[in-house]
């Protein structure tokens, strides 16, 4: 009996490992027909070099701790592709035998919106996604990737980008941010049809309240930064 259940759980792996190899495999392959018609430096560019484009040293500090406490709080100090995450979602959207779960990564919010904004993502794209990432991250620095997450993202009201979002919203440049406008616009790309300011101001706010909570639990700001921001009309 207890051979029998060895060999139950041994061929229960190897079915298990032929499923995710075919899978990984396809994945590759969607990595490699998306970087072979638009190569991934190509892609980027257009982030790094607008009229609009901020480097890394011209975003707002705040702005840059708002994000990554909200979006991917391991983003500076995680060496590669953040697994565990992507191994639940992996699993959930095996048994759902489509993508239902996430687990996205700074990085492969990037590659993301490089390759698949515009199209239904299955299992084979957020496979490819990984591929992805994992090469912009040894193409760029984490502070060049970031750069270009933020010029890349939509904050809503037409507003492209970080700097047109603080011109646009308040009148300022994306490195003079307090730090109640960095946790509201860090949180309009999650939905910007949701959290426009024309239309969705409440919503806005709501979900500045979830960004300033997690900057304080990451130590970004202290109770007492948290409490003023939460009083400053934005």
């Amino acid at each position: 009996m207890k051979r029998l259940i060895i060999k139950l759980f041994l061929l229960a792996v190897l079915i298990t490992a032929g499923i995710v190899g075919y899978y990984v495999y396809r994945g590759w392959e969607t990595y490699q027909a998306a970087v072979s018609d638009l190569p991934i430096e190509a892609a980027a560019e257009p982030y790094q070099t607008c009229s609009d484009c901020l480097a890394f040293s011209d975003i707002d500090e705040d702005f840059v701790d708002a994000v990554v406490s909200i979006e991917d709080k391991r983003y500076f100090v995680r060496e590669g592709f953040d697994w565990i995450a992507f191994a639940r979602a992996m699993i959930a959207n095996l048994r759902a035998k489509q993508a239902v779960e996430g687990g996205s990564t700074i990085s492969q919010q990037i590659a993301k919106n490089l390759y698949y904004q515009s199209v239904s993502r299955g299992i084979d794209e957020k496979i490819a996604e990984v591929f992805i990432m994992s090469r912009l991250e040894d193409i760029y620095s984490k502070e060049d990737l970031f750069a270009i997450y933020a010029n890349m993202n939509y904050y809503g009201d037409g507003f492209w980008g970080l700097q047109q979002a603080s011109r646009g919203y308040y009148q300022t440049d994306g490195n003079n941010l307090t730090v109640a406008q960095a946790a509201i616009l860090a949180g309009i790309p999650n939905l910007p049809a949701v959290y426009q300011l024309s239309t969705g101001h409440d919503a806005a706010v709501e979900r500045q309240r979830r960004v300033l909570s997690a900057m304080l639990k990451n130590e970004y700001i202290t109770q007492e930064e948290y409490e003023l921001a939460l009083q400053e009309n934005v």
